[in-house]
């Protein structure tokens, strides 16, 4: 049965010290940001992946841009980088005020791969603020308040080097509306290794989320994944580089955005569990046997944590008392 206090005290301490709201603009002292930025001397740059979006990215970028850029200086860099899109993503985007870059052009002596970390590793190269604010381009509704959000943890506290957003997820299938239950490779693939490998971790209510914002200082110092495997090593290796408390989370309230169907949410597993295990190797991690899984209680994420350590009966033919019986049977 689930157990909220069975949680690993270390982690139950960073969800509880470590966990912030910032779920609407109401929320955010805006002008306090603004002056903790500029006291710092911080420059921000945020940074799109984008790769046959121009459906969605042109809201968000004037957005921002109106809200961040013009509006509220806190903003300093908004680029789009252009991951070989077919479709007009980089034209919407740019007549929407952001700058766009084409991934191929980004230290184009290494190559251009395929994949959402590639476009990352390639924003944070073409991007100089000191600290950079990811956003995936095919999100839906008012998500004004996800920029300073994100920033709030690294702005205030100059222990915070990495800070990962976390959200409900709404999902709809077959027409019908849920308020949650997105969030399906997470639940299935991520939550269930990150627990049972660094249970640290397992605080994080979205290791998969797009939204999250770092030091530049930190992510120098980490390698990118070129696929969808991206988020989770990040996640992992920040541990390795900046120590749980150098992590952050923030709840932003809800995220939608466009679902992709079972084929390509296999693939995207397929490539978490390769980069997971691969890290896992490398270190010599044996697996653990606790799950921390989390639900919205109207204000706040609240964990709960189960057993799943695998428990088995040895082959019958090294029970004696079976072995014993069924040469009886036989004889």
């Amino acid at each position: 049965m689930p157990d909220s206090g069975r949680m690993r005290p270390d982690a139950r301490a960073w969800f509880e010290h470590r966990t912030t709201s910032a779920t609407s603009l109401a929320e955010i002292d805006v002008d306090a940001l603004l002056l903790a930025k500029r006291r710092g001397g911080h420059r921000v740059s945020v940074v799109l992946p984008a790769r046959d979006e121009e459906a969605t990215v042109g809201t968000l970028v004037r957005d921002l841009a109106d809200r961040w850029v013009h509006g509220i200086p806190l903003v300093d860099e908004l680029v789009v980088i252009d991951s070989d899109s077919t479709d007009a993503t980089a034209d919407v985007a740019r007549a929407a005020g952001a700058d766009v870059v084409a991934a191929a052009d980004v230290l184009p002596a290494h190559g251009n791969r395929r994949g959402k970390g590639e476009a990352l590793w390639k924003g944070v190269a073409a991007t100089s603020g000191d600290l950079v604010v990811f956003m995936d381009s095919d999100l839906l509704g008012d998500v004004s308040h996800y920029v300073p959000g994100l920033l709030i943890p690294l702005l205030t506290d100059p222990r915070v080097d990495y800070v990962k957003g976390c959200y409900t997820r709404p999902l709809t299938v077959d027409g019908e509306h849920r308020p949650a239950g997105g969030g399906r490779v997470t639940e299935l693939t991520a939550r269930p290794l990150l627990n049972a490998l660094w249970p640290e971790l397992a605080g994080f209510v979205q290791p998969l989320g797009g939204e999250y914002a770092g030091r530049r200082s930190a992510l120098e110092r980490v390698p990118f994944v070129s696929g969808y495997g991206v988020e989770v090593g990040l996640l992992v290796d920040l541990l390795g580089v900046c120590g749980l408390n150098g992590l952050a989370q923030v709840d932003l309230g809800t995220r939608q955005h466009s679902h992709q169907t079972d084929a390509a949410l296999g693939r995207m597993a397929g490539q978490i569990v390769s980069t997971l295990l691969a890290r896992a190797e490398r270190s010599g991690l044996e697996p653990g046997g606790l799950l921390t899984q989390f639900q919205h209680d109207g204000e706040r994420f609240v964990p709960s944590s189960t057993t799943v350590a695998t428990d088995e009966r040895p082959p019958l033919c090294a029970v004696p008392e079976y072995t014993a019986h069924s040469a009886g049977v036989v004889g």
